[in-house]
């Protein structure tokens, strides 16, 4: 009776605790890195740097007067020299130091061996960064991030600059418009397309910009954000109008630029500009922001009137996507496929689109179509996306480098109260008035009284 009392005075507090930690290892991850994986994987890193960086080849012979000294002052084995090690820096998703490369050594070599740093060190990934020359990043990351996105809570974030996902290594996603002006995003159905878009919808409803929206579904996407939205076609038939009226305000934006441009010859030369960010804030026109959902739509014909039609307003696209950065105009072209087969101008507007946001696609010539001309490894990891983890999509640029996101959840009817609580916002802008969308009116009921009415009885 007294072992059995032992057994479970000891062993009772034992396996709760090992069924705890199992539970937040799988339910809370952050949790449990917090309170068992961090100290386990520093404490690994710690006792094992030396030997890892040997085995992984990221040592060096020791330099002359190394050995020299060591053979002078002790008799002890001169042993191959590792990249210095700064001091580790806990974060809530993993680890972060950074490495002094040793005399010949790139930071190539690190990365490739970035898998088995991962293996030695317990963790779920290892990315490297440069820093400067010499110096390079680590950043560990302790479990899947993107099992349960959770935004970091603080972001860089600014006019034009929205936190909309977060990466595989756990650093947010930010959609900066300043600096990748116009962007594809592709995505088939259930894929999670529509919820990146909500993302950039109420992101930038907080911020003094115009949003425009052409949506050829009849509206179903972009309408819930009609309250915050400054024109909005829901048919071909109305983008056709609206893109001339854009191209049009362009244009006059490039007349106002000009007329800076040819102000009298001793203004100093910071206040001539060649864009709409050089001038005086107090002259300087909104930003507008086009989304484009299902730009296929635009592009489909039936009859020889529409492939007119069609072809004025890929024209106009074009336009705004050559030109528009400069007038402050910037595009969101989102859809489940964009390729040569939608007809003439398709190559060519998807060519003017910096940024590419692939989510999961329905056949490898798709992803091919987002992310084959800019970075052509990152279209098998776009095809290795699984249904059940919507939202999940791979990001890329013109400069060759692509990571892999996800869009945490937002609810369409959060998405529409930010919308309807930042209208204020919506700025005067003459041109697009003509294509405001109509904003249903709530009727609101009457409050309930605080007391109940009793019927009066006789």
């Amino acid at each position: 009776m007294t072992d059995l009392t032992t057994l479970l005075e000891v062993g009772g507090p034992l396996a709760a605790l090992g069924g705890g930690a199992a539970y937040a290892r799988a339910k809370h991850p952050a949790v449990y890195w917090s309170a068992v994986g961090l100290p386990v994987s520093t404490v690994r890193l710690l006792g094992s740097y030396g030997s890892v960086m040997e085995a992984c080849g990221l040592t060096v012979a020791p330099s002359r007067l190394r050995v020299l000294a060591v053979k002078a002052a002790t008799r002890r084995e001169v042993r191959p020299v590792s990249p210095r090690r700064g001091m580790i820096r806990p974060t809530s998703t993993g680890l972060r130091l950074r490495l002094r490369l040793a005399p010949g050594q790139e930071p190539a070599d690190v990365a490739a061996s970035a898998e088995r740093l991962r293996h030695a060190w317990g963790v779920h990934a290892v990315y490297v960064r440069t820093v400067k020359p010499g110096v390079v990043e680590l950043r560990l990351v302790g479990f899947d991030v993107l099992r349960q996105v959770r935004m970091p809570r603080k972001v860089d974030a600014g006019l034009l600059k929205v936190p909309v996902a977060l990466r595989e290594d756990a650093t947010p996603f930010v959609r900066d418009y300043r600096t990748i002006p116009h962007q594809l995003t592709l995505g088939a159905t259930l894929s999670g397309k529509s919820m990146y878009l909500r993302h950039l919808v109420a992101g930038l409803a907080r911020q003094p910009v115009a949003l425009v929206g052409i949506d050829c579904k009849r509206g179903v996407e972009l309408a819930p954000f009609a309250a915050r939205l400054s024109a909005l076609a829901t048919d071909p038939e109305q983008a056709a109008e609206l893109l001339p009226m854009l191209v049009r305000e362009m244009e006059d934006r490039y007349d106002l630029i000009k007329a800076r441009q040819g102000i009298a010859p001793d203004t100093p030369a910071e206040e001539i500009t060649s864009d709409v960010w050089g001038l005086p804030e107090n002259e300087r026109p909104t930003p507008i922001v086009l989304f484009v959902d299902e730009v296929a739509e635009l592009f489909l014909v039936a009859t020889k009137k529409d492939e007119e039609r069609r072809d004025e307003m890929v024209t106009q696209l074009i336009r705004l996507a050559q030109l528009g950065r400069a007038a402050g105009i910037y595009l969101e072209v989102c859809g489940q496929r964009f390729g040569a087969e939608l007809g003439k101008g398709a190559t060519m507007l998807r060519a003017q689109l910096t940024g590419r946001v692939c989510h999961r696609v329905n056949d490898e010539a798709s992803a091919k179509m987002a992310l084959g001309d800019i970075a052509p490894e990152a279209v098998m990891a776009a095809c290795a996306i699984a249904p059940e983890r919507p939202g999940l999509a791979v990001a890329g640029d013109t400069s060759g480098g692509w990571s892999r996101i996800r869009t945490p959840y937002l609810s369409l009817g959060e998405a529409a109260d930010i919308c309807r609580k930042a209208a204020h916002l919506v700025p005067d802008l003459p041109a697009l008035k003509p294509f405001r969308p109509d904003v249903p009116v709530r009727p609101v009921e009457p409050p309930a009284p605080v007391v109940q009415p009793r019927p009066a009885t006789g």
